[in-house]
């Protein structure tokens, strides 16, 4: 039977090593972090009973942040776990207890057969069996305890998770996307500036916030358990910065040309940030980012609607 051990899950969600979810054992308990999606939890599970572990020995279920593909299998998960507590922040509870507004917002954006092939079903969780971490709270796990730190700019209900006995940090959306497929030269790490939430300067101080944890790596949902993390984080600010002066440069335009201009200009950067980096793009490369791109220019113009109306 194993110990000590972090398994990265690959969920195959899109593409294969885009999306990860993570299972911890620790002196003879579990925890999953992130969830992905209903139709991965089987993969989650297996992973579970490949380490020597049973669905009795997990402790908790933790999601970073309420988004689909970071915790939207989480209440097949808990179904499956009948020990476990689910950690959340505060302002992510409301929406695991009652998803009813995250599932209709995103049927509404999918349809409703293209979300069941992405998401399945999505139920209410027990609100008993859901607790609330408020920032610099801490809960007990294996011989040591896992700690919990609020990180807006991705999100508003975001925090990241610091396990010292793993020398790691589960950072959600907060450390950006390092994608395998793209670490071929140099570190190559966009931010994810999503809608509905994002802010440039909280997501900066968020940055810091995880550096001066120390680890020596973090574990990322997109994509993998990382080292190098001073030079991921320049790479971040660059974009975060830019991301930044362009919604100020844009405040008085509107939102849809906006956002028009935004993925002009982040298609621009992504350009001289592969050129920085060492890494020709190819066709798969840009398949890859086509998604990420599309979704933060629509962050940046969210932004831009949000300033305008105060």
């Amino acid at each position: 039977m194993s110990d000590g051990r972090l398994v990265t899950i690959d969920c195959e969600y899109v593409l294969p090593e885009f999306a990860a979810a993570y299972l911890r054992v620790e002196g003879g308990e579990a925890a999953f972090i992130e969830t992905n999606t209903t139709h991965a939890v089987p993969k989650l599970l297996s992973a579970l009973l490949a380490e020597g572990r049973d669905v009795a020995d997990v402790r908790y279920v933790i999601v970073t942040h309420v988004h689909l593909d970071h915790a939207g299998g989480a209440s097949a998960l808990m179904r499956a776990c009948p020990n476990a507590t689910l950690l959340a922040h505060p302002r992510a509870v409301r929406h695991l207890v009652d998803p009813s507004k995250l599932v209709a917002s995103a049927k509404a954006v999918y349809g409703e057969e293209a979300f069941d092939a992405l998401y399945g079903c999505i139920e209410p969780i027990d609100e008993a069996r859901v607790r609330a971490l408020d920032d610099g709270a801490s809960v007990p796990f294996g011989r040591d305890e896992l700690s919990f730190w609020h990180t807006r700019g991705h999100a508003n209900h975001h925090f990241v998770v610091h396990d010292p006995a793993a020398d790691t940090v589960f950072t959600g959306d907060t450390f950006g996307l390092v994608y395998p497929r793209l670490q071929r030269a140099r570190p190559f790490a966009i931010p994810s500036t999503s809608p509905t939430d994002f802010d440039a300067e909280a997501a900066l101080l968020s940055l810091d916030r995880i550096l001066a944890l120390g680890t020596t790596t973090a574990a990322l949902t997109h994509f993998g358990v990382v080292r190098a993390l001073p030079e991921i984080a320049a790479d971040l600010r660059v974009w975060l910065e830019l991301s930044g002066e362009l919604v100020e440069r844009a405040a008085t335009m509107d939102p849809s040309s906006a956002e028009a201009l935004f993925r002009e200009r982040l298609s621009e950067e992504l350009e001289r940030h592969a050129s920085r980096a060492g890494l020709v793009l190819d066709a798969g490369d840009r398949a890859l980012l086509e998604l990420d791109l599309r979704l933060n220019a629509q962050g940046l113009a969210v932004r831009v609607g949000r300033v305008r109306s105060g």
